[in-house]
C-alpha cells in the first residue's frame, strides 16, 4: 500500500529515472496521463470517492451490502479510468472504446447489487441465470483491475483456487451448476468479495490512505529525512544510517516498500555510494529498511487493521504488540551499517553539510497530527476512523504555519485524489483476496491444507513453522501486503494454531514472512528498485538485503516460539529481560554476517557469534545463559585480536 510517495530532489536521482524505476517495479504507478481539463475531471470524480469514503465511513448507516457493493462499484470505475491496459497504452487524455464498455459493465453489475440488496439478501439460493452472469461480470472485472494496479501474482494464486474448486473442491456432480454455486458464494455473499479484507478495507483502510495523502502535503516526508540526517548523519557511514532511521520513520504512515525504496533512496543511496559503501550494499540497506517500514507501527501497511479483526483483538493492543519485534528489525539493520562502515574505514557527513537542529525544531508542529493520531488510537479515545479524519484536519491546521506547504484549495483537491487513486490498489488486492479465502472456505480446502501440513511436521512446532515460513515467501512474492496477509491468515495462520502457536503469534509471524518476500529472491521488487537506483547488480542487492534483515528471519521465531516478545502472558521484568537479551543476540548475528566487531573476524568467531546471537534472541533462561557465555567468548576474542592488529601496526 502506498500511503504517500516522498518526493526529494536530487542531482544524482533524476525525477525522470526516479518516474521510470517507479513504473518499472510498481504496478501502481503505472497510470494514465490526464492534462488539463480531462485533469481537472479525473481528480474531481477521484476527489468525490474520497469524500464518499469519509461520508459513508463515519456517518452513513447503510446495510453491508449496500456500503460495499457501492465501496467496490466506484473501485472498479476508477481503475479502469486511472489504469490503462498495460504499459505503454498512456496516450494523453484518452481511454480506449473497450476499457469504457468494461468499466460500465463492470461498475454495473456491482450497482445492480447495491440496488437490489434487500431482494438478493431473501432470495436463498436460488439465482437466476442473467444473474449468475452479472456476477461473472463482476468478478472478471475486478480481477482485471488488480491485474492492471496489482500484478498477475495474486491473480494466479486466485485462478489456481478457482480452478480447484470448479474441478474437484465443489460436490456437484454438474459443471454450471457448480460455476453458479462458486459465484453465488463468492459474489452474493459475505464469504468473497465482499469478505472480511474488503470490509476492512472501505471502514479503516482508506481513511488510512487519505490521512496519508494529506500527511505527504505538509512536507513531512521531507522532515523526517533532515531528522535522520540531523541525528545521525555526522556518525560513521551516516548516510546509510540516514537511510535506516528515514525508513523507519516514514514507516509510522507508509505501506509501500517500493515507494518508500525510490522516495529516500533518491537521495540516500547516492550519498552512501558516495561515502564509500558498495553499490550493492547501498541499494540493500535502502531495501532492507524501506521494506521494514511495513513492520512499523501503527499502520504496518494497513496489515494492523486487518489483524486486529483477524485475531479479534483492538486495534491498540495489535499496535504495541508490534513495537518491540519491529524495533529489533531495525536495531539490526543499523548495527549491521556500522560495522560495515567501521569495517571499511567511512567517514560520516560534515556536520557543517547537515540540517541545523533549531530549525528543525522550530518545525515539529509537522508531527502534531501523526502523534494526536497516536494518542487518539492507543487511548481509544476515538474511533479508528474518526481518529484519523480528525487527524485530517490536524494536517490541514498545521500546514497553515507553512506557506510553502499551505494546503490550499487546489492542494485540498490533490489530497483528496491522490487518497482516492492510492485506494484503489489495495481495494482490489483486497478483494481479489476475499475471493481466495472464500474458495478455501467453500471447498473445505483449509481444513485438508491444515491437516496436511500437521502431518508433514510430525507434531514439531519448529518444522510446521518453517514450512510456513517457505509457503508465505512463495505465496508473498509480487503481492501487497495486505493481499499477502490475508491469503496467509486464510491459509497458514490456522495451521500454526493447530500446533499450538498463539493465535496473535501465528498472524504476527506469516504477517513478517509475507513481507520479506519483497526482499527475497528471485521477485525482490524493493531491492530491484533500490538497485536500479545505484545502478548495481539486482541479485546481489537482494541477497545482501536478505543478510542485512536478517532480524526478519529470526524474530518471527523467537516469538512464535516464546510469545512474551509480543506481550502475551508476560510481565514488566521479563520483557526488560528479553529486550536486553534480543538486543545483543541481534548485535552478534549482524556481527556475525558482517564478519566484524572490533576487527575482522576469522571464520570460527563468526560461528560462535551466529550460535550465540540466535540463543539469545530465543527466550528462555539456558538460551540466555548459553548465549551470553558465547558472547562474551567472541568479545573476549575480538578485543585480544584488535589489540594484537594494533600492536603489529
Amino acid at each position: 500500500m502506498k500511503l504517500f510517495q516522498k518526493k526529494t530532489a536530487n542531482p544524482a536521482a533524476p525525477s525522470d529515472d526516479l518516474e521510470a524505476v517507479m513504473k518499472k517495479y510498481d504496478k501502481e504507478s503505472n497510470t494514465r496521463v490526464w492534462e488539463g481539463k480531462p485533469k481537472i475531471v479525473v481528480s474531481c470524480i477521484l476527489a468525490s470517492f474520497s469524500l464518499f469514503c469519509l461520508y459513508v465511513t463515519l456517518f452513513a448507516s447503510w446495510l453491508d451490502e449496500v456500503r460495499l457493493t457501492s465501496f467496490v462499484a466506484f473501485i472498479v470505475f476508477l481503475g479502469y479510468l486511472v489504469y490503462p491496459a498495460k504499459k505503454g497504452h498512456q496516450q494523453v487524455n484518452h481511454i480506449p472504446w473497450y476499457d469504457i464498455i468494461l468499466m460500465i459493465l463492470g461498475t454495473g453489475s456491482f450497482l445492480y447489487y447495491t440496488f437490489n440488496a434487500k431482494t438478493i439478501i431473501h432470495q436463498g439460493i436460488m439465482f437466476q441465470p442473467y444473474q449468475i452472469v452479472i456476477g461473472i461480470v463482476g468478478i472478471l472485472s475486478l480481477a482485471e483491475i488488480c491485474r492492471r494496479s496489482v500484478g498477475l501474482p495474486i491473480l494466479l494464486v486466485a485462478t489456481a483456487f478457482l480452478v480447484y474448486a470448479l474441478a474437484v473442491g465443489l460436490p456437484n456432480p454438474s459443471f454450471l451448476r457448480r460455476v453458479s454455486s462458486a459465484v453465488r458464494q463468492l459474489f452474493y455473499s459475505k464469504e468473497g468479495i465482499f469478505s472480511t479484507p474488503i470490509n476492512v478495507c472501505s471502514k479503516f483502510i482508506v481513511v488510512f490512505i487519505i490521512f496519508g495523502a494529506f500527511l505527504e502535503r505538509t512536507g513531512i516526508a521531507e522532515y523526517f529525512i533532515q531528522i535522520a540526517n540531523t541525528i545521525v548523519g555526522s556518525f560513521s557511514g551516516g548516510p546509510a544510517k540516514v537511510a535506516v532511521v528515514a525508513s523507519a520513520l516514514m514507516g509510522i504512515v507508509s505501506g509501500s516498500s517500493v515507494a518508500n525504496t525510490v522516495g529516500s533512496g533518491s537521495v540516500t543511496i547516492p550519498l552512501m555510494k558516495k561515502t564509500g559503501y558498495k553499490s550493492e550494499f547501498a541499494a540493500a540497506t535502502e531495501a532492507a529498511a524501506s521494506t521494514g517500514g511495513q513492520i512499523m507501527p501503527p499502520i504496518m501497511g494497513a496489515a494492523a487493521f486487518l489483524m486486529a479483526e483477524y485475531v479479534q483483538e483492538p486495534y491498540s493492543k495489535i499496535v504495541l504488540r508490534a513495537i518491540l519485534p519491529a524495533v529489533l528489525y531495525f536495531t539490526g539493520i543499523f548495527i549491521s551499517v556500522h560495522l560495515e562502515a567501521k569495517k571499511l574505514g567511512l567517514k560520516g557527513l560534515k556536520r557543517e553539510d547537515l540540517p541545523k537542529l533549531l530549525p528543525l525544531l522550530k518545525k515539529s508542529y509537522l508531527l502534531f497530527p501523526l502523534f494526536l493520531l497516536i494518542y487518539l488510537v492507543v487511548t481509544s479515545a476515538r474511533s479508528i476512523q474518526y481518529a484519523a479524519a480528525i487527524s485530517i484536519l490536524a494536517c490541514i491546521l498545521v500546514s497553515l504555519f507553512n506557506k510553502d506547504s499551505r494546503i490550499t484549495p487546489k492542494r485540498l483537491l490533490e489530497a483528496l485524489a491522490a487518497g482516492g487513486q492510492g485506494a484503489i490498489t489495495v481495494a482490489a488486492a483486497c478483494g481479489i483476496a476475499g475471493i481466495i479465502a472464500g474458495t478455501i472456505t467453500i471447498t473445505g480446502l483449509a481444513s485438508k491444507i491444515i491437516s496436511g501440513v500437521v502431518a508433514l511436521a510430525g507434531g514439531s512446532v519448529l518444522l510446521a513453522l518453517l514450512l510456513t515460513m517457505v509457503c508465505c515467501i512463495v505465496l508473498g512474492m509480487g503481492v501487497p501486503t495486505t493481499a499477502t496477509y490475508c491469503i496467509m491468515a486464510a491459509t497458514c495462520a490456522p495451521i500454526l494454531v493447530q500446533m499450538g502457536v498463539p493465535t496473535v503469534a501465528a498472524h504476527f509471524f506469516v504477517f513478517y514472512f509475507g513481507i520479506v518476500a519483497d526482499l527475497t529472491p528471485p521477485v525482490a521488487l524493493a531491492a530491484y528498485a533500490g538497485a536500479a537506483i545505484a545502478k548495481a547488480s539486482p541479485m546481489k542487492t537482494a541477497v545482501t538485503a536478505t543478510k542485512l534483515a536478517i532480524g526478519a528471519f529470526i524474530v518471527p521465531y523467537a516469538f512464535a516460539m516464546s510469545p512474551a516478545m509480543l506481550l502475551i502472558d508476560t510481565n514488566v521484568l521479563e520483557v526488560i529481560l528479553i529486550c536486553v537479551t534480543a538486543f545483543i543476540g541481534i548485535c552478534c548475528l549482524s556481527a556475525s554476517l558482517e564478519g566484524y566487531l572490533m576487527a575482522h573476524m576469522p571464520w570460527y568467531q563468526r560461528l560462535l557469534a551466529l550460535v550465540g546471537g540466535l540463543m539469545l534472541i530465543f527466550p528462555g533462561t539456558v538460551t540466555d545463559l548459553g548465549g551470553v557465555a558465547l558472547a562474551l567468548i567472541v568479545v573476549a576474542l575480538q578485543f585480544f585480536t584488535r589489540r594484537q592488529s594494533l600492536a603489529t601496526a
